[in-house]
């Protein structure tokens, strides 16, 4: 039997998404082929190994994870065996682990930085590696490479604090003369929506990159679109299959975080997207090929504007570690496709271990 550590929470503005969706994850798990042990990450960054998994009701989100803060575990990242290792120092308990799963979302979880620790302490783990991590989570770079990789994209530009501070009535001037109104600005390396604004004039502008600011180094000012919004899950590591496309029909202004995971009634699934097959080939191709431009592994779920009146599509951004939750599109996408979550997850677990076995047959040693 497997053991498989499920790392949640984080130091991210995500952390109570992450809840949500590891609670959703232990639930489905088979019990049979798992051994499940619950490490959650509190919000200054410290890691906590659960005496048990402890689903428990939530206001927001109905049912999460509970962290409980107990322990100072260290990780040892010097193994020599696949297993990673977890120790108590005030205890001296340990705990070794075959394969981690992460559910976390955000900055410090899926950008590379918790990818390169898994990596030094040698343990199979799923999801994209160091590279597609953190590649897929700056929403600028990503952009570049799609571009690159012929996935169209919006118009964008990137805005820096300093920049900002200096020649902020210039900047304003610039993206009004160049994009005009409505505006979207978002936080280069962020999810679920959070420290997204939409900027209708010059002051709801301002206001959108001094809020998003809060959450990131770099910005985005990006041209609107009337556009439906589509979304399509990525599975697999050197050959991605893509999943049946779904559409996410928001019931506020945009699919903001409140609209994603507060009001129950924030926004409507519909599953399949309601577009042509051909146009559905497309959008599914162009998925997998940015996929594979962002150097993803195990999943991702790409997500794609269609123009209104045009039906032109273009690439929104990637998500290397999309939402489990129980109304989550990326499960919901696979379950229409034909794969429930339970053999999901095991795909994924499946997964991890392969491209584990890949990287180790590499030499290190001259």
């Amino acid at each position: 039997m497997l053991s498989v550590g499920v790392l949640y929470g984080g130091k991210s503005g995500e952390h109570d998404v992450s809840l949500c969706s590891a609670a959703s994850v232990v639930m489905n798990l088979n019990p049979a082929k798992y051994s499940v042990v619950a490490i959650g990450i509190d919000r200054t960054g410290s890691w906590h190994v659960q005496d048990r998994p402890e689903i428990v009701a939530h206001p927001d989100f109905g049912k999460v994870l509970a962290l409980h803060k107990k322990g100072s575990w260290l990780v040892n990242h010097a193994g020599t065996s696949r297993k990673i290792e977890l120790i108590d120092r005030e205890s001296g308990s340990s705990i070794a682990l075959d394969v981690i799963f992460p559910v976390v979302h955000g900055t410090y979880c899926e950008d590379g930085t918790l990818q390169g620790l898994l990596e030094l302490a040698n343990v199979p783990y799923v999801g994209a590696d160091v590279p597609g991590s953190a590649v897929g989570m700056d929403k600028d770079i990503a952009k570049r490479l799609l571009r690159d990789a012929g996935v169209p994209v919006v118009a964008w530009k990137a805005v820096f604090p300093e920049e900002w501070r200096a020649e902020k009535d210039v900047i304003v001037e610039n993206v009004i003369a160049e994009f005009g109104f409505p505006l979207f600005v978002k936080p280069a390396n962020a999810g679920s929506s959070v420290g997204v604004g939409k900027a209708k004039d010059r002051a709801s502008l301002e206001e959108a990159v001094e809020c998003a600011m809060q959450f990131d180094v770099k910005v985005l000012v990006e041209k609107a679109v009337d556009c439906r919004e589509i979304e399509c899950a990525v599975l697999g590591n050197r050959t991605p299959k893509a999943s049946v496309l779904g559409e996410i029909i928001a019931h506020h202004e945009f699919y903001s975080y409140e609209a994603k995971y507060i009001d129950p009634a924030g926004a409507t699934l519909k599953i399949p997207a309601d577009v042509s097959e051909q146009l559905s080939d497309e959008i599914r191709a162009a998925a997998v090929r940015a996929y594979k431009a962002l150097c993803c592994a195990g999943m991702a779920r790409v997500d794609f504007f269609l123009e209104k009146g045009t039906n032109r599509f273009f690439a929104n951004e990637i998500n290397t570690l999309p939402g489990f939750t129980t109304i989550s599109m990326y499960p919901k996408l696979w379950e229409a496709t034909g794969l429930s979550y339970p053999a999901l997850l095991d795909r994924l677990i499946e997964l991890a271990l392969e491209r584990y076995k890949e990287k180790s047959s590499l030499k290190t040693i001259l």
